[in-house]
């Protein structure tokens, strides 16, 4: 079996590389020249646990390519993915462009059915678009090949990205035919195999069920921030009323997690889409609504408790943040809560010495040389006014206390994942501060 894969950012590099790993003949399409030639020498563009040996891998054994041309390697490919970004416009509306493009390529070249999948998350009647683009192309040409559209979202958790993809809770395809049916079956059989489910649907619901999924998690997390806002106020430890109502089997343990906000490359955009499709369609998403403004407030929570630990005055104040990307076995700091509070902290006259075991390059790219960067995390806390920490990667979750009373100024810890025992810090004499607590 052989197909495309458009895209080489996250979704269609790990979703081409794991399905070249069930044998399925892969070849990867980008515009970006260089970065195939990287690929092409075993170089991934992103940071995620097993995809390199993975990619090298599959590569050498022939099932795994990247070229710029997907005009002449058309012929003989059953499925073609649409895995190109869909970055939010001004009005938070997901923009098309990208995948309607690559709709048009396709037209234009195209020689025999395939089944067109949109696999990034795009929003509600995409597909329609896109079948209408190929058949324009098609007709322009005064040919007739016949083909199908289908949506098939992912769900790929960044940090566990291959073994979602190889090991899905579910897999979710929106198809109008049977023949399509058929062979996206049989593309899936190697992950259906231990009874994971694959759900067909329609094309809209399939649509829908990604942006209903991404948007159900934010408001959990947004819900659980809201919540432990309030706990500060009354006198409550959230993370004792999260395992109250986590262990009712309705609401469950997972992302109910108070924090600093969340961030990366999906919640932040699905919401804002979902939203846009609603008042498109003359409706509102209240709820979602809410959902997008608790974060954004969430997201300087951080630094209002450093403010006013220090009565307003952080000129000069030496800050050390841990953690940079939006979470955890990622170096992706898209919409990342520490980019807001970096900000806040420079525009307040303080110093800022960070570090992240992956995301450094990420962060130089994006701050540049705004604050100090190291590859040591003890570095960071010479002298240090209070350490902030934003990510919870697990070398930070066991401190070292006698060190960290060496080397800091002053021992006080903004806690922004609650991962320290606050009677713990107190005990090791630090001040505390967490999130809800």
């Amino acid at each position: 079996m052989k197909i495309a894969m458009v895209g080489t950012g996250y979704v269609g590099l790990v979703s081409g590389t794991c399905f070249a790993e069930a044998g399925i003949k892969v070849t990867c399409f980008d515009i970006d020249r260089k970065k195939i030639e990287n690929l092409n020498k075993g170089i991934i563009p992103i940071y995620e646990p097993g995809l390199e040996k993975m990619v090298k891998k599959n590569v050498n054994a022939g099932r795994l390519n990247f070229s710029t041309d997907l005009a002449n390697n058309l012929k003989n490919t059953e499925v073609v993915f649409s895995a190109v970004g869909t970055p939010p416009d001004e009005d938070g509306s997901a923009d098309l462009s990208y995948v309607l493009q690559v709709a048009k390529e396709v037209g234009q070249n195209m020689t025999d059915y395939l089944v067109f999948v949109t696999k990034s998350t795009v929003p509600i009647g995409t597909a329609e678009k896109v079948k209408k683009v190929i058949a324009e192309e098609l007709r322009k040409r005064n040919v007739n090949i016949d083909f199908d559209v289908a949506s098939n979202p992912e769900f790929l958790k960044e940090g566990s990205a291959v073994q979602d993809f190889m090991k899905p809770d579910r897999i979710v395809v929106g198809i109008e035919s049977e023949r399509a049916e058929k062979i996206i079956k049989r593309l899936y059989k190697p992950f259906v195999l231990n009874g994971h489910p694959i759900l067909f649907m329609d094309i809209p619901s399939a649509e829908m069920t990604k942006y209903a999924a991404n948007a159900m998690l934010a408001t959990k997390i947004s819900f659980m921030n809201d919540i432990a806002n309030l706990c500060e106020i009354v006198g409550a430890d959230v993370t004792n009323v999260r395992k109250g109502i986590g262990s009712d089997s309705r609401i469950g343990n997972k992302f109910i997690y108070a924090g600093a906000g969340y961030g990366g490359s999906c919640f932040p955009k699905d919401v804002k889409a979902l939203i846009k499709t609603a008042e498109e369609n003359s409706y509102y998403l209240e709820i979602l609504k809410a959902v997008e403004n608790v974060n954004d407030r969430q997201k300087s929570v951080l630094y209002n408790k450093l403010y006013e630990y220090y009565k307003g005055n952080l000129k000069d104040k030496k800050i050390a943040v841990w953690g940079l990307s939006f979470k955890p076995n990622t170096d992706d700091m898209r919409e990342a809560p520490s980019l807001v509070l970096i900000n806040k902290l420079l525009n307040s006259g303080a110093e800022v010495y960070a570090y992240d075991p992956v995301a450094i390059n990420e962060a130089k790219r994006i701050l540049g040389d705004k604050i100090v960067y190291s590859d040591n995390k003890w570095d960071i806390l010479k002298n240090a006014d209070a350490l902030m920490l934003v990510t919870e990667w697990n070398e930070f979750r066991v401190p070292d206390y006698k060190m960290m009373k060496k080397l800091m100024k002053k021992t006080v810890v903004f806690d922004g994942r609650n991962i320290y025992d606050p009677s713990e810090m107190k005990e090791n004499g630090f001040e505390y501060f967490g999130i809800g607590r």
